[in-house]
């Protein structure tokens, strides 16, 4: 069983790996020409989201950093290891529709970050994030909701692979590491974080529930 499913996990890395390397990346350079275009133009003077208790038990963790910063290799696993075309396409929609979504919500309503007068020369790595991703398009923060949307479908990747339940609980636990981070960082406060794994969870529900069904009727 082990065996197999080491075969099935690298048997689906090689299918359309052309495809999914390219494609990959034009999404992501996309994404992001758009993402900063709407954070360097906001419609209007952005909204600060407010810190909450939890934020303040969490505090600031700067070692968080690389756990904030494997999301792009964390994201890129479910179309590395898609077995189809239309399944890759299909997922593909779906991360795409969740991004339009989130992007649309900080064009009209723009939002950011409070101030935690932090000197950041003291932290050169988060230094560089926060040179270049500055403290608006706050909330929802798509990075946990690209987080928990990818988590869902590794679950369903895995479950189909026949992977053991170890790998898929070392994939939930990296998503709420994530999802941390994003906090203990201070990219994002709490409310920006529990609305992306709302937004996660809805997109997710969406783009796998037609694929439960069906699978429901083929049993039935």
């Amino acid at each position: 069983m082990e065996s197999s499913w080491h075969r099935e996990f690298f048997k689906r890395l090689i299918i359309l790996w052309p495809l999914k390397s390219l494609g990959t990346t034009a999404f992501m350079t996309l994404f992001f020409w758009a993402y900063f275009t709407i954070l360097n133009n906001p419609t209007q003077t952005p909204v600060v989201v407010p810190a909450i208790w939890l934020d303040h038990w969490i505090g600031f963790v700067p070692a968080a950093f690389p756990i904030y910063a494997s999301l792009w290799v964390y994201v890129s696993l479910p179309p590395a290891l898609m077995k189809d075309l239309r399944t890759l396409l299909l997922f593909g929609l779906w991360i795409a529709l969740l991004c339009l979504f989130c992007l649309a919500i900080f064009w009209v309503f723009p939002t950011r970050t409070p101030d935690f007068g932090i000197d950041w020369k003291d932290y050169p790595g988060l230094a560089m994030i926060k040179g270049i991703d500055a403290s608006g398009n706050a909330c929802p923060s798509l990075h946990v909701a690209s987080a928990v949307f990818s988590a869902f479908w590794l679950d369903r990747i895995f479950r189909e692979m026949n992977a053991p339940r170890l790998l898929r609980w070392i994939s939930a636990i990296h998503c709420v590491a994530i999802i941390w981070s994003t906090i203990a960082t201070l990219q994002h406060v709490a409310i920006d974080a529990l609305s992306g794994a709302v937004v996660g969870v809805a997109f997710a529900a969406a783009s796998l529930y037609p694929g439960r069904k069906r699978r429901a009727l083929t049993l039935a």
